[in-house]
């Protein structure tokens, strides 16, 4: 699909050098820019719908999960 899109002059140039420094076009470079930056944005809209759910209880260990964990950590070699 092609698009125009208008971009200020200071980052059309930073895009033009990072396209020629990873030799990929300015096609690549701005599909992979806007693919990347919409993962994130889904995956701070996965994150933040999971807190919202999780923040609605305590959270809370079971007793010998927790001594189970702690006794582990001693025999770890930091």
């Amino acid at each position: 699909m092609k698009t125009a899109v208008s971009v200020p002059d200071d980052l059309f140039h930073s895009a033009e050098e990072a396209a020629r420094r990873l030799r990929v076009s300015r096609s690549q470079l701005y599909a992979t820019a806007i693919a990347e930056f919409l993962d994130r944005r889904q995956t701070h809209a996965i994150t933040k719908r999971l807190n919202a759910v999780y923040s609605r209880r305590h959270a809370k260990v079971d007793p010998a999960l927790q001594r189970a964990q702690l006794k582990s950590l001693d025999k770890d070699s930091w």
